[in-house]
């Protein structure tokens, strides 16, 4: 019984292949195109770019030196003032009173130095004649000395309350622009509590912070490119002046001060700046990023054999990703063929066709 099953089964197997009319042609795969390129070393540099603000080189806190109420605000942040303006004064009811008090207390002194002055030249007269004492002559050039240390003492206090009197009046100790404002009408002003705060014309700076990592980096020049981020075309140079000995405990960055050469116009205080800067050269194997892949390793590329022109994945380290390109760190060598275009529905040891291959 089984072997008659057999017998009907291979009788079944010859009719099929009688059927299928003769030997099956295996169809051919076509060769993938790809686009590659020889990797080679070229110059590369690290390209840094950091925001920040233009500030004045030299700030100053503007106080008053006497204490007072404010009776008078002349300036507002963002004004300009000259060296000498007034910006606010204080009551110099007190300070006038003063002054008073020690304008009176010069002139009695005057007046003690002129009786004294009288009676010593009298003393001394009577004494070149013998009609006097030596005490007495003595008591008279002894009470001129005190007469007149008593009115430089008034002058003193007289010059110190003028003073006291003009210190009523805020005035800009140079010429530049406000940038804060800390007293209203009617306060009570304390001595040396800041009232304004000025940034001085001249010399401006670019400040920027910046994290700690770059100053391992290698940089070219000692200048770095400012940009206007409002108005890119308007550009300068700035050199770094001072660089902050600590970290910036919340941010982890360093405060760079630049000094900004001849810096433009349009450059005013608090215009925000991109500071560019660039590493010295170095060469590197840079790719495309189309040429970017990845294995269980991480990034790769896939490798060509110049021989049997079949591809294969090789891993790389990428030191750097750019916009446009990666920068690879190890897993290159150059003379290398590698596919920048093409592939993604590639196999391992598929063999591939490309521009300059030999048919």
């Amino acid at each position: 019984m089984l072997s008659s099953f057999r017998v009907v089964l291979l009788a079944l197997s010859a009719l099929c292949l009688a059927g299928c009319g003769g030997e099956k042609v295996q169809p051919t795969r076509s060769l993938s195109l790809v686009k590659t390129e020889v990797v080679e070393l070229q110059p590369w540099q690290t390209v840094i770019r950091l925001t920040g603000d233009v500030q004045a080189r030299v700030s100053t806190e503007l106080s008053f030196r006497v204490s007072g109420r404010v009776t008078e605000r002349l300036v507002d942040v963002g004004a300009h003032v000259n060296a000498g303006d007034v910006l606010a004064t204080i009551d110099p009811t007190e300070q006038q009173a003063d002054l008073a008090g020690s304008q009176a207390a010069v002139a009695a002194a005057e007046a003690q130095v002129r009786v004294a002055t009288a009676n010593f030249e009298r003393q001394k007269s009577l004494i070149d004649k013998g009609f006097t004492t030596r005490v007495a002559y003595d008591q008279a050039q002894e009470a001129l000395r005190t007469a007149e240390g008593s009115l430089e003492t008034a002058k003193a206090q007289l010059g110190n309350a003028t003073d006291a009197l003009s210190y009523t009046k805020l005035r800009a100790s140079a010429s530049g622009i406000i940038t804060a404002r800390n007293i209203e009408v009617g306060q009570v002003a304390q001595a040396a509590q800041s009232a304004y705060t000025l940034a001085e014309d001249g010399a401006r700076d670019a400040v920027v912070d910046v994290y700690e990592s770059i100053f391992l980096t290698p940089w070219e020049g000692s200048t770095a490119k400012l940009m206007l981020l409002s108005d890119p075309k308007v550009t300068a140079l700035a050199k770094p002046r001072e660089i902050s000995p600590t970290v910036d405990p919340k941010s982890g960055a360093v405060r760079v001060k630049m000094s900004i050469i001849n810096p433009p116009a349009a450059m005013t205080l608090g215009s925000v700046v991109a500071a560019e800067g660039r590493s010295k050269p170095v060469d590197k194997i840079v790719l495309p990023w189309s040429a970017l892949t990845w294995d269980v390793n991480g990034p790769a590329v896939w490798v060509v054999d110049p021989q049997t022109r079949a591809v294969s994945l090789k891993s790389i380290a990428v030191q750097a990703y750019e916009t446009n390109s990666v920068v690879v760190a190890s897993g290159l060598a150059p003379g290398e063929r590698v596919v920048i275009d093409g592939g993604k529905l590639l196999r391992p040891a598929q063999v591939v066709t490309y521009d300059g291959a030999n048919a």
